[in-house]
């Protein structure tokens, strides 16, 4: 389906780091003409805070303003709050930075005040000067809970405070039932020329927005081709706990395992160059591959990441 650059509509689906770089790689091609669909199941309560990480790290990739170092959070970021709750006596092991506490301050003042987290958001992303349009993909509580040899822990004691080292057993998206896709996906689903799946963690990033009724069906049923990206580089992830997740619910952590997850809603899979052997098995699956470098250490390897990922939209 060729479109007019001009008029091309992007719909990406992101989460984690590896999603916020492709996001920002599409902006750079299609600029206020990118929709991204965000993940919530990240989403938490602390301080009397709401707190979207998945969210913000999009949109602080978004705006420019990250820290490249660590993937998530402010660049110059400080840490007095932090030190000053450790003294009185508070145990901070997720850590707020100075700036990116206004963040959560500003969005749980908008949300107590009766906004939906999808205004709250665009507030935010205005605030930061962001081109795109990022949507949370429900205005619902949706929480990823994730079952472990310690028992169930919420995804952020799990990612952050556990070290993601706990073996899973099985992941839960409480909340997931009850929830709903926002009037603003509805309709940017409904207007793309293509949907780009970013390459997140298939389970922690993507799963939770397929968890939201309707959607994968969306996908299946949609007019726009729907190009994946591998978030596998030779045989293993980029970085996060991708490949150990794969693992220990019983899977290798290979691109082909990656594109059996979503082969069932998405056309085309953008496959790294290093497991082109594993090309002719995706095919297989009735998708169309095509392959890159798909690691993303410069803002000119997120824009070629971006553009392969575009141009395999475009043989549709």
């Amino acid at each position: 389906m060729h479109t007019n650059d001009e008029q091309q509509r992007v719909v990406a689906l992101a989460g984690g780091v590896g999603g916020a770089k492709l996001a920002q790689g599409l902006q750079q091609c299609v600029g206020a003409r990118l929709t991204v669909v965000g993940n919530v199941g990240d989403d938490m309560e602390l301080y009397g805070l709401h707190i979207s990480p998945d969210l913000d790290t999009v949109m602080y990739w978004l705006a420019g303003v990250n820290d490249a170092e660590r993937g998530w959070g402010l660049q110059g970021e400080t840490w007095h709050n932090v030190e000053t709750l450790q003294r009185i006596g508070a145990e901070p092991w997720f850590r707020l930075g100075d700036r990116d506490l206004a963040t959560h301050l500003q969005r749980s003042q908008l949300l107590r005040g009766g906004q939906r987290l999808t205004v709250a958001t665009a507030r935010l992303c205005e605030g930061w000067g962001v081109d795109a349009t990022l949507l949370p993909v429900t205005d619902e509580p949706l929480r990823t809970v994730v079952e472990t040899n310690d028992g169930l822990l919420d995804f952020q004691t799990y990612f952050v405070r556990e070290q993601w080292q706990p073996v899973v057993r099985a992941i839960h998206f409480e909340g997931a039932d009850s929830s709903r896709l926002t009037p603003e996906v509805e309709a940017a689903l409904n207007n793309a020329s293509i949907i780009v799946i970013c390459p997140s963690n298939p389970m922690l990033s993507i799963a939770p927005l397929l968890a939201v009724p309707t959607l994968r069906q969306r996908l299946q049923q949609s007019k726009a081709p729907v190009v994946a990206v591998s978030p596998i580089v030779g045989g293993d992830a980029v970085k996060g706990p991708t490949a150990k997740l794969f693992r220990e619910l019983g899977e290798a952590p290979t691109a082909l395992n990656v594109a059996r997850h979503y082969a069932d809603f998405i056309d085309a899979f953008l496959l790294d160059e290093r497991d082109d052997h594993e090309r002719r098995r995706i095919e297989a699956l009735g998708l169309r591959v095509a392959t890159a470098d798909t690691l993303m250490h410069s803002a000119a390897d997120r824009r070629r990441v971006a553009e392969a990922a575009l141009a395999l939209g475009d043989t549709f």
